[in-house]
């Protein structure tokens, strides 16, 4: 392998590849290779008595997907308008993240990220993974495991 073939296989190996997200003013991401399918904007199903995280149910490919509302997680006000939909694999089967807006993929160096501060409330440092400082912004990581139904069961506050 030439030495410039390397160093650009190196480059690639230092990059990942997320996918930008909205909530309000603040930009997330979430790694591409988390994310099952992105639905745009389906209807969903109010769930009577659950947990206040949870947006909805949503029909997803023949089954009921559990939607977790990022904006109530953060504890935001209600979206005037439709939200998105992201779609992972859980703990338990699939669920679905209720944001503002996908945005664009985009490649972040891992020299490039931080973590939480030690200021941050514990409820945030709980769901976020960290940060990557971009150009113009923060992006703020998001870990799809720490936003499984099943685990933000376990580890809500009684």
């Amino acid at each position: 392998m030439t030495p410039s073939l390397l160093l650009h296989t190196a480059a690639q190996d230092e990059g990942i590849e997320m996918c930008s997200v909205r909530v309000g003013q603040t930009l997330y991401g979430i790694p591409v290779m988390r994310i099952l399918e992105i639905l745009g904007k389906p209807a969903k199903q109010p769930v009577p008595l659950a947990p206040g995280y949870i947006g909805g149910l949503v029909h997803y490919r023949g089954e009921v997907l559990t939607a977790v509302s990022l904006r109530r997680l953060l504890d935001m006000p209600a979206h005037d308008g439709t939200e998105d939909i992201l779609v992972f694999e859980g703990a338990d089967g699939y669920f679905g993240l209720l944001v503002d807006e996908v945005g664009e993929v985009m490649t972040v160096l891992t020299t490039d990220f931080e973590g939480n501060p030690s200021t941050l409330d514990d409820r945030r440092k709980a769901l976020f993974a960290g940060t990557y400082k971009l150009s113009d912004a923060l992006l703020v990581m998001l870990d799809p495991e720490r936003l499984d139904p099943v685990y933000l069961a376990e580890t809500a506050p009684a």
